[in-house]
């Protein structure tokens, strides 16, 4: 069926009522990959297991957490480590499903698949989960197990593969360059997409790719913000910077300090954002989060933001870093989701891998 839909635009998921849902909308499950690859946190490799467990305790109240480990001897260091932390503790211990196979690193916003689903009529059809090339933010050699974790999850999950073209070409594509409201708007950024720098399609152009999010994900609306912010390993990854919470309502990232590496490229987004319109004329609401400090390590500035936030089924898990302006974004995303539980979750250590609690999970929604 993946060479039936990436040929004929009557065969392609969003002719046939497919969609993106938003990530606030309920959720089956939660991926992520239990971290092995030291190389990812050079001399900060051990606390980053308990960063996770306190992840998958949090989610586990709420929904399943699937998770993704190398083989049965690190299922049996996983188990260890969650049950020391009280994440497989009562009925948690129902909602942690462990799945056995190998990857390259834990990334799993990127290198795992999208999933979409059927429309509100068709509700009986299958559930699709787009594969797109992954090749490592075309920057690290070390990627083939990762490719392969689109199509794994996909199987597990009974979902039916995509594998996204644009004409000829396969589209390399991560979910962290992306965020949608789950009804036909798509945020994206032109650093990421569209740059030379790390480039993920050569032969794509803005066209291209507002093409493919029409054809793929069913948004048929996109707003190009400027840039990324510094430190960025991905070169652009609108997770880190502007994330919407409500259909017409975004969180976007600023910084106060005119010195600040990111005070340009924020102010520039910013500006975007209060020109940009949904595809009903309407003024997106904006509500703006000031940027921590700079979180820096061993000489070099990390890619610490509260945007990395995630939207699991009755909590927000929301990166923090030993910040003043930890309170000010745990309140402001505590207005924004009233019924949710906002859940701290230190990430002064976890971003020393150039990502945080977004860049680590991917949603399977419910059907």
């Amino acid at each position: 069926m993946a060479g039936a839909f990436a040929t004929g635009a009557e065969l392609l998921p969003a002719a046939q009522g497919y969609r993106m849902p938003a990530e606030w909308e309920s959720h089956e499950s939660t991926w992520l990959a239990w971290p092995h690859f030291r190389g990812d946190w050079p001399g900060k490799f051990e606390p980053i297991q308990w960063v996770y467990a306190e992840i998958v305790r949090n989610l586990a109240r709420h929904e399943r957490v699937d998770v993704i480990v190398n083989d049965s001897s690190w299922e049996k260091r996983a188990r260890t480590v969650l049950e020391k932390a009280g994440a497989l503790s009562g009925t948690l211990g129902d909602n942690v499903c462990f799945h056995r196979w190998r990857t390259d690193r834990v990334w799993t916003r990127d290198s795992g698949c999208i999933f979409l689903t059927p429309a509100a009529e068709r509700a009986d059809s299958e559930m699709l989960a787009l594969h797109f090339q992954f090749n490592a933010w075309a920057k690290y050699p070390n990627y083939a197990l990762d490719e392969k974790m689109g199509g794994l999850m996909a199987q597990a999950a009974g979902a039916c593969v995509v594998h996204p073209f644009s004409g000829e070409h396969r589209v390399v594509l991560e979910g962290g360059s992306i965020d949608v409201n789950g009804c036909g708007t798509l945020l994206t950024t032109e650093e990421c997409l569209l740059s030379s720098t790390q480039q993920r399609n050569p032969p794509m152009d803005r066209a291209a790719y507002e093409q493919v999010f029409a054809d793929y994900f069913g948004a048929q609306h996109v707003i190009w913000l400027d840039s990324g912010i510094a430190g960025d390993d991905t070169h652009g990854h609108v997770d880190d910077i502007t994330r919407f919470v409500a259909p017409n309502t975004v969180v976007t990232m600023i910084e106060q300090s005119e010195q600040s590496e990111n005070y340009a490229s924020l102010r520039a987004n910013l500006g975007r954002l209060k020109n940009a319109r949904t595809p009903g004329g309407q003024k997106l609401e904006i509500v703006e989060i000031s940027m921590p400090r700079p979180v820096v390590f061993e000489g070099r500035q990390l890619p610490a933001s509260y945007a990395n936030f995630y939207i699991a089924n009755g909590a927000v898990l929301v990166p923090v870093f030993n910040d003043p302006n930890d309170r000010i974004a745990l309140n402001t995303l505590a207005e924004l989701f009233p019924t949710r539980e906002i859940v701290p979750i230190y990430c002064g250590d976890l971003i020393w891998g150039f990502g945080a609690l977004h860049c680590m999970t991917q949603q399977q929604p419910a059907r």
